[in-house]
């Protein structure tokens, strides 16, 4: 555990409510290695145990991890097969762990498009967590924004033809509403590792406004140091943005004449 960095954190306060982490790199990581690439796939397990107690102990209240991508299945069989099996053991190995922190798990994305052994393993850890007050851990599985989107459109058309609304009467919430992230809040900092520039079709809708951080590190390399001055930097920049001490004054005169 790095002291000074989680000082820093708390010293700066606003940490982000919600980040979401495009985790990229398992491949290049076990490569450059000399690992083949299940290697990388299994140290990265590891970054997302350490990513997950982190957030968990400086408040951070939602994590998004782009687990698998729509685009993900594409893959060679038998690398998807390997990362279904250890999305399975992952999740049975691990969820009495996150219960026990007072994690609580959800998904987005389509999980039909899983092997039913590792949907019900996963919907049996969302069941058992459901209650848990604490960080609340969304693994984005077989998930593709452009079809999110595409699902949402079809679903208020639906909607339409059965008269249940009008068309004016769709608006940002609505379409929001029908997201697989609905009643999720934006995420503020969006992380992406391994140097790509770009958001892979992920949270296309609800990054809009998000701070984007790219590192270079692979993710197996992405641990709690790296999360904190991801961090920093986002705090940085927050306070660095136009008007936001004008906009702490404001709050603070209406505080006063409270």
């Amino acid at each position: 555990m790095n002291k000074d960095l989680r000082e820093k954190v708390r010293e700066l306060g606003d940490v982000p409510k919600h980040i979401a982490i495009i985790m990229d790199g398992n491949g290049r990581w076990a490569k450059m290695n000399s690992l083949p690439r299940a290697a990388g796939q299994k140290e990265g397990i590891n970054s997302v145990r350490e990513i997950v107690r982190v957030c968990g102990e400086i408040d951070v209240s939602f994590l998004t991890l782009y687990t698998f991508s729509s685009e993900n299945w594409n893959r060679p069989e038998t690398e998807v097969s390997a990362i279904m099996k250890l999305l399975f053991s992952t999740i049975r190995k691990e969820i009495d762990n996150l219960d026990k922190n007072n994690v609580r798990l959800t998904t987005i994305g389509n999980l039909n498009d899983l092997p039913r052994e590792t949907r019900k393993n996963i919907k049996n850890g969302i069941s058992q967590t459901r209650d848990n007050t604490g960080l609340n851990l969304i693994l984005a599985l077989s998930y593709g924004s452009r079809q999110e989107l595409i699902r949402a459109i079809r679903r208020l058309g639906n909607k339409i033809e059965s008269s249940q609304i009008k068309s004016d009467d769709i608006t940002d919430d609505v379409l929001e509403s029908e997201l697989y992230s609905a009643g999720v809040p934006d995420p503020d900092l969006v992380i992406r590792t391994g140097g790509e520039y770009r958001l892979s079709n992920f949270l296309l809708w609800q990054a809009a406004y998000s701070e984007l951080l790219i590192t270079e590190k692979h993710w197996p390399e992405f641990r709690e140091n790296e999360l904190l001055n991801g961090i920093i930097d986002y705090q940085n920049t927050v306070f660095d943005r136009p008007g936001f001490l004008d906009s702490l004054s404001s709050i603070e005169r209406d505080l006063k004449s409270e």
